[in-house]
């Protein structure tokens, strides 16, 4: 059941609007939504505008949050958190060091997976953002860590370093064997009269390093 002051995703037509569950309206050029009713519903539910325009309510997933959280500035896209997850073989026993945490969306992709993730983030302003988009994913064994990953102690089965990695950095994070280095290309499919062809898009956002201690 959907509590009051969760997040929430409604989608209806060629629309899509991220909303929190509560006192008000929200205004669309399909009417107004009441959140205040939203609260006790279901996800898959159906909530209606004003104008009797039908949305369906559905509870975020990570993807989802790529899209519609607010942002601190780049953050990794879906494909290489994807590399990171399957290269790691990161599962739910894992306990997860993830620093460089930015907006938090890799920290959200992680905690749906991992058993627990500590991110750390030397930004202060960066830090309240992400701690903030993680509450609103209704993660409750992810942490937020306002300082340099160099200060993390204990034992964990994955690192990941999103950051400006100096020797320090790699040191701490103990040391390396089987090193392999990735590009995950992405480029989007076009349909037209003349057939499905591949974008013209530029689709290389980086590349993905996966060592094993």
């Amino acid at each position: 059941m959907i509590q009051d002051g969760e997040h929430l995703l409604l989608v209806g037509g060629e629309r899509e609007y991220f909303v929190k569950a509560g006192e008000g309206k929200f205004s669309t050029d399909r009417g107004m939504i009441d959140l205040g009713a939203l609260a006790g519903m279901n996800p898959g539910d159906e909530i209606r505008t004003h104008l009797d325009v039908p949305f369906t309510v559905l509870r975020p997933r990570p993807t989802d949050f790529f899209v519609h959280a607010k942002r601190s500035g780049a953050p990794m896209l879906p494909k290489d958190i994807g590399i990171v997850i399957a290269y790691t073989g990161m599962n739910r026993d894992d306990t997860v060091l993830d620093s460089g945490t930015g907006s938090g969306v890799a920290a959200i992709y992680f905690g749906n997976v991992a058993r627990a993730v500590k991110t750390y983030e030397v930004r202060p302003e960066f830090a309240r953002l992400a701690e903030k988009n993680i509450r609103n994913a209704r993660l409750d064994n992810v942490e937020v860590v306002a300082a340099d990953m160099l200060e993390a102690t204990g034992e964990f089965d994955v690192v990941h370093l999103d950051l400006t990695i100096t020797p320090a950095h790699v040191e701490h994070a103990f040391s390396l064997r089987d090193v392999h280095c990735y590009e995950c290309m992405e480029r989007e499919l076009t349909r037209s009269a003349r057939g499905t062809r591949p974008s013209t898009r530029v689709a290389h956002s980086g590349y993905v390093t996966i060592a094993r201690k």
